[in-house]
């Protein structure tokens, strides 16, 4: 199965979609991307090239995805959610985007589409959200942050931040490899892995020019 989104005059895209997925005909699916069983894909939703779409995962109407991006067995990312590339988003994590959830409206009618705007998470090029973390929206998670497993984010999160908690909180920093760095003195940080070199200064972490 391909997505119909392309305009008519393109070249047929290579996607994978799985026959129990259920992938609207208003999505675009970028070439090379996956979308596993029982997965769903909302309308104008947008996903880049090479993306993977795992098991009972759900893409709300309108969210955008960037090229190389993960989204693990049974996540919810609820419009108007913009996700960078290389993210990764890990099993059940849930994307908020009610600000003040109710089913009914004060006069006790269910609530409509109209009763409400919704508002998005937006994740950061090459950030993870771990397993069972919750964003809030509207809330930031910055570039190449690392959001723990179980986590409840409610504030935005710095680039190269790892926050971990209920509510999160910075509880390190990480570099490009997602492993933390260690502290080498004068505020610098470094990657243990790489050897890349970062630099601290008043909460805020950017990489270390040559």
């Amino acid at each position: 199965m391909q997505s119909s989104a392309e305009p008519r005059n393109s070249a047929p895209i290579s996607v994978r979609i799985a026959e129990s997925a259920d992938v609207s005909p208003d999505a675009r699916i970028g070439d090379g991307s996956s979308i596993w069983h029982l997965a769903q894909v909302r309308e104008s939703a947008s996903l880049g090239k090479h993306c993977i779409v795992g098991r009972g995962a759900y893409i709300g109407t309108g969210v955008t995805l960037g090229d190389n991006c993960k989204v693990q067995n049974y996540a919810l990312v609820y419009e108007p959610a913009a996700i960078g590339d290389g993210v990764f988003i890990g099993p059940a994590v849930v994307l908020t985007n009610d600000v003040h959830p109710r089913a009914v409206t004060p006069d006790g009618d269910l609530k409509s589409s109209h009763d409400w705007t919704p508002v998005g998470v937006t994740i950061e090029d090459g950030a993870s959200i771990g397993a069972n973390a919750t964003c809030v929206a509207p809330v930031r998670v910055g570039r190449w942050a690392t959001v723990a497993a179980g986590a409840v984010v409610v504030r935005d999160v710095p680039d190269f931040a790892l926050v971990g908690g209920v509510p999160a909180r910075r509880i390190g920093w990480v570099g490009h490899e997602g492993v933390p760095l260690t502290s080498v003195g004068d505020d610098r940080w470094l990657c243990p892995v790489s050897g890349r070199g970062y630099i601290e200064h008043d909460g805020v972490l950017v990489e270390e020019t040559k």
